[in-house]
């Protein structure tokens, strides 16, 4: 361990030397990877995104079908969700809860329900499982299919 240490130590002077700098994160294939992959910029960045398409979809709602509506919120927010989130198992509930706050208010933009309202019915109704459950559900049909 302390051999590897001094190694980075030694790759990260040499690369400063040369005017390049080292990263924390790493994006492949739209998957945000961190040196403790925490998958935190990951989460923020779906997160930030979602919660922006999320207010344009919800500006123009009264314009657009039902069903167009439908469309356009797993085109933009729930594909975003689900992709690669096989990787994201065993992450914190804190970190999966970002994640499921996004799902909620797509489920409350598309059935136009209230805050004060408990969002499980909802879910249930559009037949959506829960972020935590869609995660355990890619990964169960990853190794099913091997």
């Amino acid at each position: 361990m302390l051999n590897s240490c001094a190694a980075l130590v030694k790759v990260n002077a040499y690369l400063d030397s040369r005017g390049q700098t080292t990263k924390n994160h790493v994006r492949n294939l739209g998957v945000i990877l961190e040196s403790n992959l925490s998958f935190n910029s990951h989460v923020k960045a779906v997160t930030k995104s979602a919660y922006y398409h999320l207010k344009n979809i919800a500006r123009i709602r009264c314009f657009v079908s039902s069903q167009d509506l439908e469309k356009l919120v797993h085109a933009f927010i729930t594909s975003r969700v689900d992709y690669c989130n096989g990787l994201l198992t065993g992450l914190p509930k804190k970190t999966i809860r970002q994640l499921q706050l996004i799902q909620n208010a797509a489920a409350r933009i598309l059935t136009r329900t209230r805050k004060s309202e408990h969002i499980t019915p909802v879910l249930r109704s559009l037949h959506w499982l829960p972020v935590i459950f869609r995660i355990d559900f890619k990964v169960l049909l990853l190794i099913y299919d091997l």
